[in-house]
């Protein structure tokens, strides 16, 4: 995951480590094959006063299912995501977020993931990603495709 998380996302706004102003979440794979990933609640990402801005719930949740397919080798771009805001979420307390793959036919990828904030989920989301061939020269996973750093 690491690797192709290396070579793909490496200013990624969410999950990036060169980004200096991003939110640089790692992911962690379960035993189920799911990830997850510690979320903090940073005033700069405020969008109406005291609570997280919906785009950046959208992006977390996004990356943490881009994540979850790297965990599985395959790189992907997102072809379709919708996400539910259930709760207002305030920048006073960190979240979890996690994803797993619902189904895979490459090269399409059915995701699904979700946002928690005091074991309550705040925000979900369900999205179909593509594969296709690297660029040359590049890592990728199973079919992978570069998303265009």
């Amino acid at each position: 995951m690491k690797q192709l998380q290396d070579a793909h996302h490496p200013r990624c706004v969410v999950c990036g480590v060169g980004n200096k102003k991003g939110l640089k979440l790692t992911f962690q794979v379960l035993a189920n094959g799911s990830v997850e990933g510690r979320v903090p609640c940073r005033r700069i990402f405020q969008g109406y006063k005291g609570l997280l801005h919906g785009g950046v719930i959208s992006a977390i949740l996004d990356s943490a299912m881009t994540n979850c397919l790297f965990a599985h080798d395959v790189v992907a771009v997102t072809g379709e995501l919708t996400v539910r805001f259930l709760y207002p979420v305030p920048l006073t307390r960190d979240m979890v977020v996690r994803a797993n793959i619902r189904e895979s036919s490459p090269p399409l990828h059915y995701m699904e993931a979700q946002l928690t904030q005091n074991n309550r989920v705040v925000a979900r989301a369900s999205a179909k990603f593509v594969t296709a061939k690297p660029p040359e020269g590049r890592v990728s996973g199973k079919g992978g495709l570069s998303a265009g750093d």
